[in-house]
């Protein structure tokens, strides 16, 4: 194996520094055989225990050390490998996908995106490691979590695409799914982005299966949740803060929200109310004056019907 370096001066294998000054090699000009041969004398004077302390390399044999560093120079080509000079490798800790998950599922609680996303980077890449790990979903849902918040949203689509989550992470990825094209489609616009606008961006990037069981939603909320809604208001729409509790409870939304919806639906049935009487006091107001021109038209008629003597 040759492993002379590119920016070395090149010489054949098996050749020794006095063959290059001596210029046994052709082509090679006086002054190149004397700097090749300046250098091959400080390789073999070159000694690692002169520059390294003592045990600073403690699996290299001392004839290792001490061998003729010509190699390291790039001047000879190499007939065999060259001795490992190197320590061993230092101790990597051992992690079960198990407790790969388990680990994965601290940090994104902790909220700490930036450990999760070095612990991430030092698990191993080989195949079957891979594998293992991807039988775990809270290993899935936190490299799609890093992704998200580095702005690797390439990344972040091919995962949540490419892998069926279970109702419990639905909301949160489908989170990620919008926020993204919502971030990216601002970066494509210069401009913040509306309400019609992110409703055209949602309709463009629909949610993928993998995340969203296919009901479908309307105002954010599912239509079951706005059933359930619906009939409790119509038994009661001023909640007190109790009921507010049940009803979250009942609905997996917050007690604010649940206000919220019911004081949106009043405002909607007042703003409706309004409109209808408005509607019926012109409706009665076109009679009326349907029924005058009636009246006023007989009594022209009956007018007109009388003989004059």
């Amino acid at each position: 194996m040759d492993l002379r370096c590119s920016n070395k001066l090149a010489v054949p294998s098996g050749l020794s520094p006095s063959q290059v000054a001596g210029g046994a090699v052709k082509g090679v000009s006086a002054s190149a055989a004397a700097a090749a041969a300046a250098a091959a004398a400080a390789a073999a004077s070159f000694s690692f225990q002169g520059v390294f302390p003592a045990g600073a390399f403690p699996g290299a044999t001392a004839a290792a050390m001490n061998m003729n560093a010509a190699a390291m120079f790039g001047l000879y080509g190499l007939d065999a490998p060259m001795p490992a000079l190197l320590p061993p490798a230092l101790p990597t800790l051992h992690f079960t996908p198990h407790q790969v998950a388990k680990v994965c599922e601290t940090l994104e609680e902790s909220g700490d995106i930036e450990r999760l996303g070095r612990f991430l980077w030092s698990l191993p890449v080989n195949p079957s490691a891979c594998e293992a790990l991807n039988k775990h979903e809270s290993v899935i849902r936190a490299r799609a979590l890093v992704s998200f918040h580095t702005g690797n949203f390439r990344d972040l689509y091919h995962i949540l695409e490419h892998h069926k989550f279970t109702k419990e992470s639905h909301a949160k990825l489908q989170a990620m799914w919008l926020e993204a094209h919502y971030q990216e489609a601002e970066k494509l616009r210069g401009r913040p982005l509306g309400p019609v606008d992110k409703y055209r961006v949602r309709k463009k990037y629909p949610l993928p299966r993998t995340i969203w069981d296919g009901e479908q939603k309307t105002h954010c909320f599912k239509e079951r949740t706005r059933n359930l809604l619906r009939e409790w208001y119509l038994q009661d729409p001023y909640p007190n803060p109790t009921k507010k509790r049940e009803l979250a409870q009942a609905t997996g939304l917050t007690p604010t929200q649940v206000g919220n919806w019911f004081k949106n639906r009043r405002q909607r049935d007042r703003a409706a109310a309004t409109k209808n009487r408005s509607v019926v006091a012109i409706i009665i107001l076109r009679l009326c004056l349907f029924a005058f021109f009636l009246i006023h038209h007989s009594v022209l008629n009956s007018a007109a019907a009388v003989p004059t003597y």
